[in-house]
């Protein structure tokens, strides 16, 4: 399967899904080629008109060197410069399907010809998603003012095979693709990430017998939130009518019971993510990019410097879901809490078998909202504000402000790794209050149960519970990421 490319409008978030994470190509339309063809020429009429024009990285130097004007001599060398110098970032590499979603973005700018790049350059840029294996990008280091460190890495093998033409490698570097595949790849990420959580929720809260109540379909119009309405109507799919009539007499703990409204604030968070994925993978961010000419000296049009290689909406949209994930990390650790303390859940005190007097020590749970509460501290970490670095970028004349897309997106990735291990130590917990009780688990979340009980033992086995909830949590990424 191929995805056909022919303007930006077919550069969606579900064919970056095709492309990063179902591995499938990318064809350049002869719409979009035509279009590239002519801002390639019209690039070479401006030049030749007036060859004293100022265009950033063409007939200037790049970075620092801005304010020298090259010679035609100096424009070809620069021209066919490698920009592996740049490449100077390393430490943990992107996931390979991060690395496909950046190249994916990359053509954003060239196929309505904004970038004028050449053809051949932009076929190039869509060969490489046919390869076995991309380029390593690091994920750490990446303190540049845009996003020249990280794409260098990407396309420095490109830009030495290729033989390119003037301005081919600033349109490779330059602009925010990464950007836009990092937030796209958390878009993609939170979507199943939420699915899951809501899962997990639901069994916990079945677990406990909270009141329906908690649940009612009122609450949504009340709270006049359309995240908090899905969040309610999630659950009380997942939960349905539960065991029966016979559940608990008063309200839950506040954890359970503003369940939805935080499952409604990580699918903000994730909306969030993917509306900003969406403009972004749309957006042209080239620098210097191309306009049309706003009177009769420019009728080939003209090249403006701009600041649209930084996203920070990408940013400020992962930093929500990185936010959203402690918060559930803290549920899910009150949650296990909760269902133990039998004074609390008026289940069996440590959900103790009733007839069994030397049960508690055997099925000891109580050590899983210990493990819970270092990954909820841990999430809680990274759910700092991702703010402008506050030293400059190198400290070169020009560039002194840094991205911190590159800090976003590692954030939210590490946090949310930590909500799934503090999920998959709620479910062995939640099982053992349903069981020990003889309540059947709704059947909505049967696909659940088979997961965890094929990993999970009986806890009077009593096997080390760390490798087993992590091998729950891998079991439940299926879910998430891309197999």
């Amino acid at each position: 399967m191929t995805v056909l490319v022919e303007t930006r409008a077919d550069l969606t978030v579900e064919a970056a899904r095709r492309v990063a994470w179902k591995g499938e190509g990318v064809e350049l339309g002869a719409t979009a080629l035509a279009a590239m063809a002519r801002s390639r020429e019209r690039l070479e009429r401006i030049i030749e008109r007036d060859p004293d024009v100022t265009i950033y990285g063409v007939t200037t130097g790049p970075g620092q060197r801005a304010h020298i004007k090259l010679t035609p001599e100096q424009r070809e060398q620069w021209a066919g410069m490698s920009p592996a110098r740049i490449a100077t970032s390393w430490g943990d590499p992107l996931p390979e399907r991060v690395v496909r979603a950046i190249v994916l973005a990359r053509l954003t700018n060239f196929v309505e010809g904004h970038s004028a790049v050449s053809p051949e350059i932009a076929q190039h840029v869509a060969a490489m998603l046919d390869r076995d294996a991309m380029p390593t990008v690091p994920a750490r280091g990446q303190g540049g003012a845009g996003e020249i460190l990280s794409l260098s890495h990407l396309f420095m093998g490109l830009a030495e095979e290729a033989e390119p033409a003037i301005k081919d490698v600033m349109c490779l570097v330059n602009g925010s693709p990464a950007a836009t595949g990092l937030v796209t790849d958390a878009a993609l990420v939170a979507e199943g990430r939420l699915d899951v959580a809501a899962q997990v929720f639901a069994l916990s809260f079945e677990a406990f017998n909270a009141p329906l109540d908690h649940l009612d379909p009122a609450l949504g119009e009340y709270w006049n939130n359309p995240h908090d309405r899905w969040a309610l109507g999630r659950l009380r799919e997942l939960v349905g009518d539960g065991h029966g009539e016979d559940r608990r007499p008063y309200q839950a703990p506040v954890s359970y019971r503003i369940l939805p409204r935080m499952l409604g604030q990580a699918r903000r968070a994730a909306s969030m993510a993917a509306e900003v994925a969406a403009e972004s993978l749309q957006a042209v961010t080239d620098n210097p990019v191309w306009a049309e000419g706003d009177d009769d000296d420019q009728p080939f049009g003209r090249f403006v410097s701009n600041g649209g290689y930084h996203n920070p909406h990408g940013v400020l949209a992962m930093d929500a879901l990185t936010a959203a994930c402690a918060n559930l990390c803290v549920l899910a650790e009150r949650h296990g809490a909760k269902l133990l303390d039998g004074a609390v859940s008026l289940l069996p005190h440590q959900l103790a078998a009733a007839d069994a007097d030397d049960d508690v020590p055997r099925t000891y749970l109580g050590s899983l909202p210990m493990a819970q509460t270092g990954y909820e501290e841990e999430a809680r970490l990274y759910a700092q504000a991702t703010l402008l670095p506050g030293s400059e970028s190198g400290g070169f004349g020009q560039n002194d402000v840094a991205s911190p897309v590159f800090l976003a997106w590692s954030k939210q990735d590490r946090a949310g790794r930590c909500l799934d291990m503090a999920l998959a130590s709620l479910v062995p917990i939640a099982l053992r209050a349903l069981d020990v009780t003889g309540r059947p688990i709704p059947s909505p979340l049967a696909g659940l149960e088979a997961v965890a009980r094929e990993i999970v033992p009986d806890p009077t086995e009593r096997p080390a519970f760390g490798p087993v909830v992590a091998a729950l949590a891998d079991a439940l990424r299926r879910d998430i990421y891309p197999t």
